[in-house]
């Protein structure tokens, strides 16, 4: 019989279950559940597994927060818990829980060419660095290196770096969320609230008054060209991330390719072919012939997150990736 585990995915709006069939990597039976109708993350594990009516010994969650011992808090959700004490909740012998982007990094060995899309640069090279980066209800980022038959993933909180004007309207953009915010983040504009702050910023920067949109409502209407302030938000936004992800590149010269996940830009993706996404990734000034050949690829694969748990999970327990 096949022995299975136990993945997920775990964001500050959905959690994501699944099984993990531990012999191939395979992700089955997965269900999206709302973070905001469970008291817990054991309250949800526990409601799939007596759904599907299976038993596990073991599991591996990516979850979208720190992960710096066994204390867990959510950075844009309520829910926080002690990983062992949940383990033995739940009756598992080994239970895993890592940065949500650590699972994205990790399944980025397992994605194949139907699940990726390329904007600009050359080939990968083998054996170089890594790095994958997204917007979702936050701005995750890891970094992933292969040593040794072993793929080791560098989570960090890059998303709460400084943002850093590189133009007049990125300066005027970063003034006026100064004024609101204080310390304002790279996630504070690339994330889906922060595409709200974008399009409050620019309306506000003119004295006008935002209408009291959601970033659904801004994609839309600059994808159908509805609302100038939108569509102005929306190609900065597509700019600023190729500044980003660009930065990540020089961070550790990340030759082996830079990926995009997260659930923002899938939802516009004919528009971000057409941006300044790939201008804003190259403009490094001095260093522009350095990256211009690192390709940028945007995962389209249905849930990254899943795969890399079980792929995570797997390698722990001694499978060679």
């Amino acid at each position: 019989m096949t022995k299975y585990a136990l993945v997920g995915d775990v964001g500050g709006t959905n959690a994501r279950l699944a099984l993990c069939d531990l012999s191939t990597g395979d992700i089955s039976q997965a269900k999206t559940y709302s973070g905001l109708d469970y008291p817990s993350l054991e309250a949800v594990i526990q409601h799939y597994l007596k759904e599907h009516n299976i038993s596990v010994q073991s599991g591996c969650v990516a979850i979208a927060c720190p992960i710096n011992g066994d204390w867990v808090e959510m950075t844009n959700h309520t829910w926080a818990f002690s990983t062992a004490e949940m383990k033995k909740n739940l009756g598992f012998e080994h239970l895993e829980i890592i940065n949500d982007f650590t699972g994205v990094s990790m399944a980025i060995p397992a994605l194949k060419k139907e699940h990726l899309i390329q904007f600009g640069g050359g080939e990968p090279v083998a054996g170089k660095p890594v790095v994958v980066y997204g917007a979702g209800t936050g701005l995750g980022v890891s970094h992933l290196v292969h040593v040794d038959k072993r793929w080791i993933s560098l989570p960090g909180e890059g998303g709460h770096s400084d943002f850093a004007a590189n133009s007049e309207e990125e300066g005027i953009i970063l003034e006026q969320l100064r004024k609101e915010l204080g310390h304002v983040s790279n996630e504070r504009i690339l994330s889906g609230p922060g595409l709200l702050n974008l399009y409050r910023a620019i309306v506000k920067a003119d004295g006008r008054e935002p209408e009291n949109y959601q970033p659904k409502d801004i994609t839309e209407k600059a994808v159908d060209d509805t609302c100038t302030d939108c569509r102005r938000a929306l190609s900065l936004f597509c700019v600023i991330l190729g500044r980003f992800g660009g930065n990540l590149a020089l961070n550790m010269s990340t030759f082996g390719g830079v990926y995009i996940a997260g659930g923002i830009v899938p939802r516009f993706l004919e528009f971000f072919k057409a941006s300044g996404f790939r201008g804003g990734f190259e403009d490094k000034g001095r260093f522009k012939e350095f990256v211009k050949d690192i390709p940028v690829y945007l995962i389209v694969h249905d849930n990254p997150g899943l795969l890399g748990a079980g792929a995570h999970l797997r390698q722990t327990l001694g499978h060679v990736l």
